[in-house]
């Protein structure tokens, strides 16, 4: 079993059934966490028999990388694969003085938001706290940024719970991995540094704020429930008079600490002057700032992005009634950055590899093997 993903009060349980005194955990959460490491051997400061012991009935294993890729631009992308062989992605996304770890929360999604490419993927299953923190590690891994540096020289300084899936919908595991991320003697990921996005869970977000004490992002991509609805699902059960609600009522939003709204520019959808002005009335007295997206599209995808001057026109009309509305160009788009694509585009070379390989079989064989693979897929 992987230690990885433990709070430290469960990690000093597992010590204390060893006999263990409590300052162990102490000691095994700085190697796990500080110093990342990633065998018992290396963990100098307990005794070579605690390690033993250890190293009988645990391990430090975080999700491994089956794909990494580094944009032009400097994005990093990993696609994970975890001990049942399901896969999920994390980008990093560098700025000018510091960058974010973009995570995921599930594999797949259960919400079908027509501009999101992992909304074209059926939910498998939640992630636990262990895979949600170790793709964390994984990429610190990556960028050698072990012991936690400080804020002011760690490239990694930022978390962002907004890749695959819903995170609120992972409400348990999702809590737990920040609990860990957030520990100042361990990930040190400060919560002010912490956002999680959702598509507008509006029961579970002032628990959000409650208990996670996060940054919040919302997916909004509309102004009216006519349009919101026909390209979020989501608002059909939460609309948006309970979703604005729930915001205002988020705990501790202020003018300090904004909630930022995404708005994908989709067009001849939601870009409109009189869709910047719906926009305008919506979130009158919140306190939040716009993420302006231009649409980053797929092979298939049922949208176009709005064009430069559309979007500057937009941003334009915000800035003018004193909302902070910046553009967020995508960023990381030769590979595959945008979420759910390097997902999809590895099961699509692995189904041609799979299909190219029973072509080379006789009609026997390959029966044999389709029977097999649709079991598989069933499981």
């Amino acid at each position: 079993m992987t230690l990885i993903g433990l709070t430290r009060p469960e990690l000093t349980r597992v010590l204390d059934d060893m006999g263990e005194k409590p300052f162990r955990g102490k000691q095994l959460w700085h190697w796990m966490y500080h110093r990342g490491a990633r065998e018992f051997s290396e963990m100098s400061t307990l005794s070579k028999a605690l390690r033993t012991r250890l190293e009988a009935d645990h391990n430090l294993a975080r999700p491994q990388p089956s794909r990494e890729q580094t944009s032009g631009d400097g994005t990093r992308k990993w696609l994970f694969r975890f001990e049942d062989g399901r896969e999920a992605e994390a980008v990093y996304i560098p700025e000018e003085d510091r960058g974010a770890v973009c995570l995921s929360s599930q594999v797949g999604c259960t919400l079908t938001c027509r501009f999101c490419h992992t909304g074209t993927q059926m939910l498998v299953r939640d992630l636990t706290s262990a895979e949600i923190v170790g793709q964390f590690m994984a990429a610190r891994d990556s960028y050698g940024e072990w012991p936690t540096p400080t804020d002011e020289t760690r490239q990694l300084s930022n978390v962002v719970l907004m890749g695959m899936g819903e995170p609120l919908f992972n409400f348990d595991a999702v809590a737990r991995a920040v609990e860990i991320l957030s520990d100042g003697e361990g990930l040190a990921v400060s919560r002010r540094r912490i956002t999680l996005s959702t598509a507008g869970v509006v029961p579970m977000i002032e628990r959000c704020g409650r208990e996670m004490g996060v940054n919040l992002a919302v997916s909004l991509h509309a102004a009216t429930d006519e349009v919101r609805s026909a390209i979020m699902p989501i608002n059909r059960k939460y609309p948006l008079e309970q979703l604005m609600a729930a915001l205002r009522a988020y705990p501790g939003v202020s003018n300090a600490r904004r909630i930022t709204l995404e708005y994908v520019m989709l067009k001849g959808v939601n870009d409109s002057p009189a869709d910047a002005q719906a926009l305008i009335r919506l979130v009158r007295g919140l306190p939040c700032k716009f993420n302006l997206i231009p649409f980053n599209p797929w092979p298939g995808a049922p949208f176009e992005c709005s064009s430069m001057n559309t979007i500057r026109r937009f941003a334009d009309q915000l800035a003018d009634a004193g909302l902070t509305a910046p553009i967020r160009m995508p960023r990381g788009r030769d590979i595959l950055a945008a979420c759910g694509q390097l997902k999809s585009a590895s099961e699509r070379e692995r189904l041609q590899g799979y299909r190219a390989r029973l072509a080379r079989l006789d009609p026997e064989a390959r029966a044999a093997a389709e029977a097999e693979h649709g079991r598989a897929a069933r499981e």
